[in-house]
């Protein structure tokens, strides 16, 4: 007996798109630094001292640093934001591959992951072109209508400022009133 499978053009354009949102997933995590999340450690034991004997405490998490430093920032966020998309994925994705949901909120669906997708890739290729620029840490935001960028710098000068708004400017498309441009001192 020989099956035969029928593709629609549903289907191929579904499961492009779901590659390409898989793409952009990868592509976000590759690109993201993950390695300084060490604000909460777990404690595999610790010790304490009460006068001659000694108690231990198994599993418990402890604060390793009340300060969080500029670069701290950058990594909260950056989780933060990952963490964000990843369940805004998620969802979508579970929409997608339900059989339930009709065809109309399975092509919502679509859209909202290749705009999500779109935003993904966008403030990846900005962060790295402003990076290029000899910035250390930046991060940028980028919506529908707006976008901005947080860097760490020791002032930001006109000239680059305009330089990065120019790189936010090519990439987005969007008008120079709404794109903001927010320095950390580092």
């Amino acid at each position: 007996m020989k099956m035969s499978v029928i593709l629609g053009k549903k289907q191929i354009i579904l499961a492009s798109l779901v590659t390409i949102l898989g793409i952009a997933v990868y592509l976000n995590y590759i690109f993201t630094d993950t390695g300084n999340a060490d604000l909460l450690t777990a404690s595999s034991s610790e010790t304490t001292q009460s006068g001659s004997e000694e108690t231990e405490r198994y599993g418990e998490a402890q604060l390793t640093g009340a300060e969080v430093s500029e670069s701290d920032y950058f990594t909260e966020a950056r989780l933060s934001r990952r963490k964000a998309r990843d369940e805004a994925i998620e969802t979508l994705a579970q929409t997608l591959g339900a059989e339930q949901t009709d065809d109309g909120e399975k092509e919502l669906a679509a859209e909202k992951a290749l705009a999500v997708s779109a935003q993904i890739e966008s403030e990846n290729k900005i962060e790295t072109l402003v990076k290029a620029k000899g910035f250390t840490e930046c991060l940028a935001y980028v919506d529908s209508g707006s976008a901005r960028l947080v860097v760490q710098t020791e002032g930001l000068t006109a000239e680059t400022a305009n330089q990065i708004k120019n790189i936010i400017l090519e990439e987005t498309g969007l008008s120079a009133e709404n794109i903001s441009i927010e320095e950390i001192n580092g």
